[in-house]
């Protein structure tokens, strides 16, 4: 055993000692089973051996030490922690989201396989657990592992893995399909032999070196197609298949050539159906996958599929190169399946690749959950508040923050993957114009939207009745040459933000009286301010008194918070002397801050936020759901 390993392994052994499995041996039989399968089945490296030593122990007992190990092996292990850590809530709804999860945890590619040498260990193992987890376990591996093995073309695990599910989903059906199986074995290595008998002469002569081998389908693969077919055992003609896998330098003209040899020799002696042919050496799959089928019936009326290939091609099928959902038509994500593909060439060509060429699993997505565990995928970049709308629409118009692994932050921070997100909300919350600049998800983008116009036109709707209501009293009219003038001193480019600007008290609605009986009055105030602004070099309020304001929301009674852009705690704000509702409070950086600090600076009020204490928001009942 490989010094690197020896050291693992006493250390896994050591931190061990005290756990045990489910049937009361001991746990470190676990890694044991799982580090033959890597180094027999797959044929991994000793440092993914070592890897999976120091992750179960660090898994139980995470203060154990693997700082003097490789930084490769360090990196694994990280990445199978992490795996270890995700609990499907419902893998069957959400089993393409775990699936990406585990291979974006895999930055080393080993990862990947090394976890699925430990599930295959585990299904081996399955008697030993209790029936709720046995349950769970089965089928997590049909959801996720068997997909995965399918698609690392790790052939032989995905068909052990596939019969053991089997074997405990449909018990009765695995019993009959595997009794019926064992029963036929004989009669199928009869038929070999006799379909071989008439070719051996002329294959012989040509010089034409080759090896048979008969593929059985697993007996899931066979109850599949049973129902699929709706048929019964006897009616699945294709149970198994006659494998060529010729001898012969790796020339793609010599293999070819070679191929459609014995294809010519085995379809002369037999009747061929046409329309089973499958051509992959003339056009091959766009996975690399090389071969030729053919389906033909023998001399007892018997139909038997056979594949011609080399032992070049049947290597690179076996090796992973072929992807067996793509082999069989499945569509899947593209970029992930382009990455699982890729992963098992290059492990074999490892110590070839520059640190640039070991391709990288997909980074366009971020993975997060709620606090019961809810998986949720996000694109990279994603803030607390498109986690928020990504839960529903009203908790992200509500939010006013949120916890990241525990640790409070602003509705604009970004989200790594992993992180446990818990959404905190207010009843008094609105979105905002600057929600837009923190958000990338086009949900949480169109909803803001939506908000924002509904409340926009519900403001000026309230605005055009009290402007209407005011100049009933006032016995005055607005002409619209007029308001548009108006509108043009102000900076507004719309009715409708002008008439919300008045509904929400960012423009007095006695300066619009001011401005009918003299319209130049503006224009003169807009000047002075413009000068007091450069005198004062800050454009803020002359007076020095600093209002202090409580980080909860207010009720009205001496300030309150504008409804233009809805400061939160922390934001960089001022106070607006409003001629009949107080001081309201806007951010800095508010579209209405410039003009208002503009037209009137003797009205600015500076404001500091009072320090958070026992009045923080509460979270949502809803709790990330």
């Amino acid at each position: 055993m490989d010094d690197l390993v020896l050291t693992a392994r006493r250390i896994a052994i050591e931190a061990l000692r005290d756990d045990f499995r489910s049937d009361g041996r001991p746990f470190i039989g676990h890694p044991d089973g799982v580090a033959r399968i890597v180094e027999d089945e797959i044929g991994l490296d000793p440092e993914s051996i070592a890897a999976v030593y120091l992750h179960e122990a660090q898994r139980f007992h995470p203060e154990v030490d693997i700082s003097a190990f490789p930084q490769d092996v360090k990196t694994m292990v990280d990445g199978l922690n992490k795996i270890s850590t995700i609990k499907p809530r419902d893998t069957r709804l959400e089993a393409e989201n775990y699936k990406k999860l585990i291979v974006q945890y895999s930055t080393d590619p080993r990862v990947t396989l090394l976890k699925i040498a430990d599930r295959l260990e585990v299904m081996r193992n399955l008697h030993i657990f209790p029936k709720s987890s046995r349950d769970q376990k089965i089928l997590e591996t049909l959801m996720l592992y068997i997909p995965l093995a399918h698609q690392l073309g790790l052939y032989n695990i995905k068909s052990e893995l596939e019969d053991i599910y089997f074997k405990y989903a449909e018990p009765e059906q695995y019993r009959s399909i595997t009794r019926k199986l064992k029963a036929s074995e004989k009669d199928r290595q009869r038929l070999m032999e006799e379909f071989i008998k008439p070719l051996q002469k002329e294959l012989s002569d040509e010089g034409i070196r080759y090896k048979l081998k008969i593929r059985t389908k697993t007996a899931y693969s066979i109850y599949r197609k049973m129902l699929k077919q709706q048929v019964p055992f006897e009616g699945v003609y294709d149970v198994f298949a006659i494998r060529f896998i010729i001898e012969c330098d790796a020339d793609h003209k010599t293999e070819q050539d070679l191929c459609w040899k014995v294809y010519s020799y085995v379809t002369k002696e037999y009747e061929a159906d046409p329309s089973r042919l499958r051509d992959w050496l003339s056009r091959p799959k766009d996975n690399g996958y090389e071969s030729l089928h053919i389906t033909v019936k023998n001399a007892r009326g018997a139909y038997v599929e056979v594949q011609i290939r080399t032992k070049r091609m049947d290597d690179i099928a076996e090796s992973g190169l072929a992807s067996h959902w793509s082999y069989k038509g499945v569509k899947g994500d593209a970029t992930l399946d382009k990455w699982l593909t890729s992963v098992r060439y290059n492990l074999e060509h490892r110590y070839e690749l520059s640190s640039e060429d070991i391709p990288s699993p997909p980074d366009k997505e971020i993975f997060v959950f709620t606090p019961t565990g809810e998986l949720k995928i996000l694109p990279k970049g994603a803030s607390v508040l498109d986690f928020a709308f990504c839960i529903h629409t009203g908790l992200g118009c509500r939010c006013t923050g949120g916890r990241i692994n525990g640790k409070a932050v602003a509705i604009k921070e970004k989200l790594s993957t992993g992180d446990v997100v818990e959404i905190m909300s207010g009843k008094n919350q609105k979105p905002s114009a600057d929600w837009l600049n923190w958000v990338v998800s086009a949900k949480a983008r169109s909803k803001i939207k939506l908000e924002l116009d509904a409340e926009v036109r519900k403001q000026a709707a309230e605005g055009r009745e009290l402007l209407q209501r005011r100049l009933h009293n006032w016995k005055l009219t607005l002409p619209d040459e007029l308001m548009a003038r108006m509108m043009h001193h102000l900076g507004y480019n719309s009715v409708i933000s002008f008439m919300a600007a008045v509904g929400d008290g960012t423009i007095d609605i006695n300066d619009i009286k001011e401005y009918i009986l003299d319209p130049d009055l503006l224009v003169n105030r807009l000047g002075r301010g413009e000068e007091e602004k450069k005198e004062s070099g800050k454009g803020g309020s002359g007076s020095e008194d600093i209002l202090v304001i409580n980080a909860k929301g207010v009720k009205g009674l001496e300030y309150r918070m504008a409804a233009c852009c809805n400061p939160s705690y922390g934001d960089d704000v001022f106070g607006f002397v409003t001629r009949t509702e107080g001081i309201k409070i806007h951010r800095d950086d508010c579209p209405n801050a410039p003009r208002l600090k503009t037209l009137f600076p003797y009205r600015v009020q500076r404001v500091i936020w009072q320090e958070k204490n026992s009045s923080d928001p509460k979270p949502s009942g809803k709790r990330g759901r």
